[in-house]
Parts: C-alpha cells; structure tokens; sequence
C-alpha cells in the first residue's frame, strides 16, 4: 500500500469534502482506501493510503487528467431530449438499471459519470427527490447542470492537475461558475460591498480540484443541516489523529463523522453558516465557520 499526505484547511468545508472526495476515487480506483485528518502539527494534513505502489492522491488526479464528463439519463427519460448538446456529452443508462434517485423533472440535476477507460467515478449528490438533504449550493441560470459545471472544472485544471499531488487544494483558476463548495471564491454582494458583476474587469479565481472532489466527497456522505426548516446552517465533522497513534481508519467512519456523528475517535465538529448571495431560495454560499465544543 501506498500513502500520501495533503495539507487541508479544517475551517474550509470544501475541502474536508473534498479530502472525502480524494478517499473516494481511492476507494473506488484502487481499493483498500484508510484515511485520517492529522491535526498534530500545527498545519492539518489529510493522510490516505489505498492498495499499490502510487501515491492515491496522484493517482486520483492521473485519473482526472484523462477523463471525461458524460452525463447519464434513465433509460426513456424525456431530459436527454431537454440536453443541450453545449453541456456536454450525454446518454442513457441500460433498461432497468437502478438510478441513484427518481428521473428529475429537468436535465439540470442528471448524474454526472467522470470516466476514463473502463473506469468510472460517479457524481449524484445533487439529486432531488431523496431522503438526504442534497447539499447544492449552485442554481445555474437558465438551467445549467451540474455536469456541465464539472465538466467545466476538469478542462480547467486538465492539463496541471497531474502536477498538483502534494497540494491539490491550492491549484487555482479563473472559474465564473461552480457548485460553490469552495467559499474563497464565492462571496455576498452586499457583505463584500460591491458586486463583481457590475464589473467587467474582474475575474473571480476558484479551485477547481476542491470543486471537483468536495463534490464526489458528498456521495456517500453529507453535513448535518441542524434544521430542516433553515438551509443555512449546518454541521460538519472531522475524524482522525490527536497523536500519531491513531489508526487510519476505512471510509465508512470518515463518512459518518463528516454528518456529526460522535464516534470513538478523536473528532472535532464545526458549524457552518450560508448566506443568499442573490434571491433568497436560490444559490447559497458559506459565509462562516466555527469550532465547536467536543467532550
């Protein structure tokens, strides 16, 4: 086996869900994926190790730099006659395979399939209609899906991100749309003071990798909205080392932890505020985080 240690900001939640993220396409590319967050230095770091001879975390941004986005219908869905060929490949699961959720009443939250080869990482968290808060921040105009925003964010980082193993978070690129897990590129207008829309000479710069894998990170995994009723506060946990002789553990703890659930590991737990960048109802970005107190 082999193990690679990435340095995480704990107070960005895009990244803990893209740390998650990374364990994932570890699990699914490699197999046998433990993980950990390490907060023993005084720099966090994310540390996973998954079968074979490569770092997993190179390994996951090899995958990403020669794979492709593809949208997937259920098999006699009336979206891919909605498709707009400008997003991006589409095209429609076997008759009778089973669907992550129910076919959704427009194309804009469709699967996402990242595949290379004979291999493949799904994207689904997005989906409506389930009994799992789906955790989407965007609401792209005139109906952009979600896998065209990643489709959007791997041809941003394709050609770089193979070089981006010992710091992938950081990599960054113009990007005017995302699904706003990252919050250094998101902002209010009316905290901020201005909008940078009104400007056509600014450029808004995102992270691309953060985008790409907090959103695989939310798989099988999702923060704890603390009130149905209020979208704008949440939960979020981090499992892993208050010494190095902790264990790293295998995915199905670091998921659990990820929703607040306390386990018998050393976890800390944090509090995440969203705000209305525009519309109340529509798009939400993080405005905020806190520690909170853990027995």
């Amino acid at each position: 086996m082999a193990e690679a240690s990435i340095p995480v900001d704990l107070f960005n939640p895009g990244q803990v869900f893209a740390c998650l993220g990374l364990m994932e396409a570890a699990e699914t590319l490699l197999g046998g994926a433990r993980a950990a967050f390490d907060w023993t230095a005084a720099e966090p770091r994310f540390i996973l190790v998954a079968n074979g001879d490569a770092s997993p975390v190179a390994y996951a941004l090899e995958f990403l730099a020669k794979a492709h986005v593809v949208a997937v219908a259920p098999s006699g869905s009336v979206n891919l006659n909605a498709w707009n060929k400008g997003w991006g490949p589409a095209e429609t699961s076997a008759p009778g395979a089973p669907a992550p959720f129910p076919d959704p009443p427009s194309p804009a939250t469709l699967p996402a399939l990242l595949r290379s080869e004979d291999r493949t990482l799904t994207f689904d968290h997005w989906g409506d209609d389930t009994q799992r808060d789906n955790v989407k921040f965007w609401a792209g105009a005139g109906g952009y899906p979600g896998a065209a925003l990643l489709r959007d964010a791997v041809e941003l980082v394709r050609s770089r991100c193979a070089a981006a193993s010992s710091d992938p978070f950081n990599l960054r690129a113009p990007q005017s749309s995302s699904f706003r897990l990252d919050w250094r590129r998101d902002y209010i207008p009316i905290d901020a003071g201005f909008s940078p829309n009104e400007h056509g000479k600014i450029e808004t710069v995102g992270f691309p990798l953060v985008e790409i894998f907090g959103a695989l990170g939310l798989t099988h995994a999702r923060p704890k909205r603390m009130n149905r009723a209020n979208k704008l506060d949440y939960r979020y946990g981090v499992l892993g080392r208050a010494d190095s002789t902790v264990p790293l553990l295998r995915p199905s703890f670091l998921r659990a932890s990820l929703g607040g659930s306390m386990l018998p590991f050393p976890q800390r737990l944090f509090r995440m505020s969203l705000g209305w960048p525009g519309k109340e109802g529509q798009a939400r970005a993080i405005t905020n985080v806190i520690e909170e107190r853990t027995s």
